[in-house]
């Protein structure tokens, strides 16, 4: 009976030794994380990265903010650093499928506030020394408030800033827009959260604002939305992490819906000739945690 339950003994501790063994091999290594944050509060910025207010003549509101999608990502070492030449770490699937290239929506890695857009092995990221994130935006989803013959409702908005988008077919509830083509930047569609109301448009080609404070050493390409944002402190990976790192993109939504009044009461209200004239994020502060 001895020699039994040492035999017992024995197996079950080589089962438990074996079993942590294989939990350990399957440890995932540390990750480079990125997710993204919505602030109304955050500062408003102009394309070359300054505080901007509303434009005379129009209003604006902060919108409520579902979903968004990104492109490209990139990180990068300094002011002087060509877009490009910095460190890339994400460029979404592109398709030609609708003529000039564009950008695939059906592919399209879509997230909430809070969820990862991206995780990458730190094993797979250059070392350095990272002053900026560069991150090019492609796809919103918020809701907005809207006024008709002087009642409010509550709206929601897809808005395509990417350069140039394919989209098959889109859907905004259980709204449908089939597309089947490329989109430029500023093309958007909106309906009604309780009634069956539904439209889209275009917004003005190049008046989507995309904050870049380092213009003048590392400008941007015209029609594209890479909002360029500096660390506080500089992102270093020096390829001896041991923990993930967390890096959060906090954007500025503060009045970045904006539209061209007919009436002056700060009330988007399309059925009388408001119209959009931007929709671009205002603004970006990167920060990380290790």
């Amino acid at each position: 009976m001895k020699k039994l339950v040492v035999l017992i003994t024995i197996i079950f501790a080589g089962i438990s030794f074996f079993s942590c063994e294989d939990l350990d091999d399957k440890q995932e290594e540390p990750q480079l994380i990125i997710k993204f944050r919505f602030d109304p509060n955050q500062v408003r910025l102009n394309n070359l990265g300054q505080p901007s207010s509303v434009a005379p003549g129009n209003a604006a509101q902060s919108p409520n903010f579902n979903a968004i999608s990104a492109h490209y990502f990139e990180l990068a070492p300094t002011a002087f650093t060509q877009l490009g030449d910095g460190t890339i770490l994400y460029h979404a699937p592109e398709t030609t499928e609708g003529g000039a290239v564009a950008i695939d929506f059906d592919q399209a890695v879509i997230v909430g506030e809070g969820e990862a857009f991206l995780k990458i092995p730190l094993s797979q990221v250059a070392q350095g020394n990272y002053e900026y994130v560069r991150v090019s935006l492609s796809y919103q989803d918020y809701n907005i408030s809207v006024r008709n013959n002087g009642l409010d409702y509550e709206g929601r908005l897809a808005s395509f800033v990417g350069y140039n988008t394919y989209i098959n077919t889109h859907t905004i509830g259980s709204n449908s827009f089939p597309i089947n083509a490329n989109r430029l930047q500023g093309y958007w569609a909106f309906a009604l959260n309780d009634f069956p109301y539904a439209t889209s448009g275009q917004a003005p080609a190049g008046a989507t604002t995309v904050p870049n404070p380092i213009a003048s050493t590392s400008p941007i390409p015209a029609g594209s939305c890479v909002v360029t944002g500096k660390f506080a402190e500089n992102l270093v990976i020096n390829g001896n992490e041991s923990r993930d790192i967390v890096v959060t993109l906090s954007l500025s939504i503060n009045n970045s819906f904006e539209w061209q009044e007919v009436t002056t009461d700060g009330k988007y209200e399309p059925s009388i000739g408001e119209n959009v004239v931007d929709m671009g994020l205002r603004g970006l502060i990167p920060s990380y945690i290790k």
